[in-house]
């Protein structure tokens, strides 16, 4: 399983809302039924809370290692997306979080998967 222990936060640098964006271009899997490699983009974006409520937000290089932790990793396509989303939320319990995974085609089908949580902040609706 990917090594959540990998994951380290440090304090939100603030009180008004703000979303950050950070985008993985090289993230690798296995697919579970051929044992082939998958290839995909992840984007994680997050409106962390405020600082006076403790607030963190995720180290980069962190998170890189974490996403690397599924280079091995049999797993399908929603279960990376649940996964990441669900460990993200448990390590900083943002106001807002969103993973969109965008899968490079196979066979001549490519798949975005994306997994939210909470409301997206007013601040951010639209884009």
């Amino acid at each position: 399983m990917p090594d959540v222990s990998l994951l380290e936060t440090f304090p939100s640098p603030g009180d008004a809302p703000y979303v950050i964006e950070h985008v993985n271009e090289e993230f690798t899997s296995v697919c579970p039924m051929t044992g082939h490699p998958d290839f995909g983009e992840i984007t994680l974006r997050y409106q962390p809370a405020p600082a006076k409520t403790g607030g963190t937000c995720v180290e980069l290089k962190s998170l890189k290692l974490y996403a690397q932790s599924f280079r091995n990793e049999g797993i399908f396509y929603e279960a990376v997306t649940n996964q990441i989303r669900d460990d993200l939320v448990a390590l900083m319990s943002p106001e807002w979080l969103q993973i969109v995974t965008n899968w490079r085609g196979r066979g001549g089908i490519r798949s975005v998967i994306r997994a939210d949580f909470g409301d997206v902040p007013a601040h951010y609706r639209g884009r």
